[in-house]
């Protein structure tokens, strides 16, 4: 009689011990990457100048409009925080920048009916997410913002004026502007952290939201210095262009989308390289 002995296959363990394959790689980058990526960000501005100034305008227009029912509703002091969440949610809103700039790069027509086809059909996927991960963080901002303006000077109607004065020329406006802009400011660090590249690796590739947010984290890691500096050059400009009515993003929006694109070209390597 002859016995057989039974044999299994080895488990396979190769999926276990390497690194997947889909994850996206990254790169350090340098202050000189960041230079030449607000470069390349103006030269696709004047590639294609009216959809950037029609959508800065929308963005200025949408700015000056949630400023007017905070006033209208008596949430005057809410105007700062809404300038300011403009930051926040600059990223968002800079998705057809980004699109134009990977349709210039490939050598593709970036007319604004394809870029905005390309906008409807992915913003009910990943990008939608995304877009309410900004949201529910600028909601938060502006939550925040009130509380604090609540718990310093209570709950009284106020005029802009007034507003002003109590902020900038008392000692508890004092502390209350450093505490809110403490407070703004690490939101803005931690929304800036998970959205950088976020965004322009949605729109690339086909990865899940929170993939694209882990990457954003791991991309401000590798570079801290340089990926910091961008965060608070982004949040600087983006605040003195919004103070005239927003009417400084008419152009300055798409140069910072169309420059955040190509630092994203930089930060994540290419699935061809």
């Amino acid at each position: 009689m002859t016995s057989q002995i039974g044999s299994s296959p080895l488990p396979d363990i190769s999926s276990a011990s390497v690194k997947r394959s889909d994850e996206p790689q990254i790169r350090a980058i340098s202050v000189d990457d960041i230079s030449e990526s607000l470069s390349a960000g103006m030269r696709d501005f004047r590639a294609a100048p009216l959809f950037g100034l029609a959508f800065g305008a929308a963005c200025a227009i949408s700015g000056a409009v949630l400023v007017n029912i905070a006033d209208n509703f008596g949430l005057v002091y809410l105007t700062y925080p809404v300038i300011a969440g403009f930051a926040l949610i600059a990223p968002s809103a800079a998705v057809g920048f980004y699109e134009i700039s990977r349709r210039l790069e490939k050598g593709e027509p970036a007319s604004p009916g394809s870029v905005l086809a390309t906008i409807l059909r992915e913003g009910g996927k990943e990008l939608g997410f995304m877009a309410l991960v900004g949201l529910f963080c600028l909601l938060t901002w502006l939550y925040s913002a009130g509380f604090l303006y609540a718990l310093f000077f209570g709950l009284q109607p106020a005029d802009l004026g007034d507003i002003i004065g109590n902020a900038v020329a008392t000692p508890r406006g004092l502390v209350f502007l450093l505490v809110g802009n403490a407070v703004g400011g690490i939101m803005a660090m931690l929304l800036f952290s998970i959205s950088v590249v976020s965004y322009p690796l949605l729109l690339d590739r086909n990865v899940d939201f929170v993939t694209a947010m882990i990457t954003s984290v791991r991309v401000v890691q590798a570079s801290p210095g340089p990926m910091i500096g961008w965060g608070i050059f982004l949040a600087t400009l983006t605040a003195i262009a919004s103070l005239p009515m927003f009417l400084g993003l008419i152009v300055v929006l798409p140069v910072l989308g169309h420059a955040t694109w190509h630092l994203y070209r930089r930060a994540v390597v290419r699935t061809t390289d």
